[in-house]
């Protein structure tokens, strides 16, 4: 279906952290992109562009912060935060490597599968964070004026977790379905005749 108004607004993941590079869950550990962050938020930063975004709003943890500023200079714009858009709180597995958890959480990790369990057994759960990144996603799009895209900086979850909640899948079906973003990929979102439609899903420059 053709866009209705040009109305698009872009989620995009933040780049890459040392974290994600070595298997460690971070969770709201505010975390610094990598060197190789930096190289795909530069990266991003240039494709983006072409979108000719007029804002660029990201989460306020820093590796989503510093993408979106790269993101926002390659456009010449400025960066509003938004907490809403962090990504969701693994409770205990904070800091801990992906090894050590499946050791020690194997039954919760099982549990997982079938079920939305709090992570990291006091975390978030991923209608908690559905329901606040998608809050702040519907905010965007309901701002949006003829032909305006906007850019959101955020987090694997919590850019799937909002996205899913707008356009109505269950968020376990988009876990399974959808997956993650990769660092610096994005999703493109924009409006038909008919609502709002998922252009692209793990897009990147």
């Amino acid at each position: 279906m053709s866009p209705a108004n040009g109305r698009r607004v872009v989620v995009v993941r933040h780049g890459e952290t040392d974290h994600n590079a070595g298997g460690v869950w971070q969770g709201q550990l505010d975390t610094p992109l990598s060197e190789r962050g930096i190289e795909q938020a530069r990266a991003a930063g240039a494709a983006l562009a072409a979108y000719r975004p007029t804002r660029v709003v990201a989460s306020d943890l820093d590796r989503a912060t510093v993408t979106a500023r790269h993101i926002a200079e390659a456009a010449g714009l400025e960066v509003a935060l938004d907490p809403r858009w962090r990504e969701i709180h693994v409770g205990q597995w904070q800091g801990m490597h992906t090894t050590q958890v499946r050791a020690e959480y194997a039954e919760l990790l099982e549990q997982m599968d079938l079920e939305d369990v709090r992570r990291g057994v006091d975390g978030e759960t991923l209608a908690e964070v559905g329901d606040r990144a998608g809050s702040a996603l519907r905010e965007v799009l309901d701002g949006l004026g003829e032909g305006e895209c906007v850019v959101v900086v955020a987090h694997g979850v919590s850019s799937r977790a909002a996205v899913a909640e707008v356009l109505g899948i269950d968020q376990h079906v988009a876990t399974h379905a959808l997956a993650t973003l990769g660092n610096c990929h994005w999703a493109e979102l924009a409006q038909t005749r008919t609502g709002w439609s998922l252009a692209a899903w793990n897009a990147h420059a």
